[in-house]
């Protein structure tokens, strides 16, 4: 499986947002860009270079790489609706989005690890595809043999370091390692600091 390997905190400081808690205090040293040129004058950023920003950040954001962005927009302009919030709808039903949400995980990165190795049931069968596009109506629980984990036996601590926003749109259950899907994301409840107008302008280019 492919994934993007560039340092999460070098990744963060080239797009100004935190991609992970680790970043937070490095960020607050150096919030300059990554490399020679990053501390130097820069002038007002062009409209496309500010929607390649916007893209580029909301795609690290969720750990996508450019093929699986570019073809979830796809499908998002196809669908019914507003291109930028179906878009923003289908990162936040991720299965890998979904285990971080419900707070299974400090960050995006830890739960697509989790998702990818095995460690859950979706419905009863073990998946291992952190993209899975979550419905209302799923259940992911975590597999029996997983739950004896040193991670999942001390599960309650990084549930209790994580504080995640309440969702609408589904429940979690951290003793009995279960996470329901009950609606769809809103609007409001995805991830902070998206402009999603600027990717759509973007890819009409």
């Amino acid at each position: 499986m492919a994934r993007d390997m560039q340092p999460i905190v070098k990744q963060s400081r080239r797009e100004g947002y935190a991609l992970h808690p680790k970043a937070h205090k490095i960020m607050a040293r150096k919030s300059n860009p990554p490399g020679q040129h990053g501390g130097g004058r820069m002038g007002k950023p062009s409209l496309y270079l500010t929607q390649l920003r916007e893209k580029q950040k909301t795609r690290r954001i969720y750990g996508l790489l450019e093929k699986q962005f570019a073809k979830l927009m796809s499908e998002a302009t196809r669908a019914p609706g507003l291109t930028g919030e179906n878009l923003l709808t289908y990162l936040e039903q991720r299965a890998d989005n979904v285990v971080y949400r419900a707070g299974f995980a400090v960050s995006r990165r830890a739960a697509r690890q989790l998702v990818s190795h095995g460690h859950f049931h979706l419905n009863g069968r073990r998946i291992d595809i952190p993209s899975i596009r979550m419905k209302p109506g799923d259940k992911l629980e975590v597999r029996e043999k997983s739950q004896k984990s040193e991670y999942f036996k001390n599960l309650n601590d990084v549930v209790g370091n994580t504080s995640q926003q309440v969702l609408s749109w589904m429940k979690s259950d951290p003793k009995k390692m279960t996470i329901e899907v009950t609606g769809l994301p809103k609007r409001e409840e995805a991830e902070v600091g998206i402009n999603e107008q600027l990717i759509v302008e973007f890819y009409s280019r």
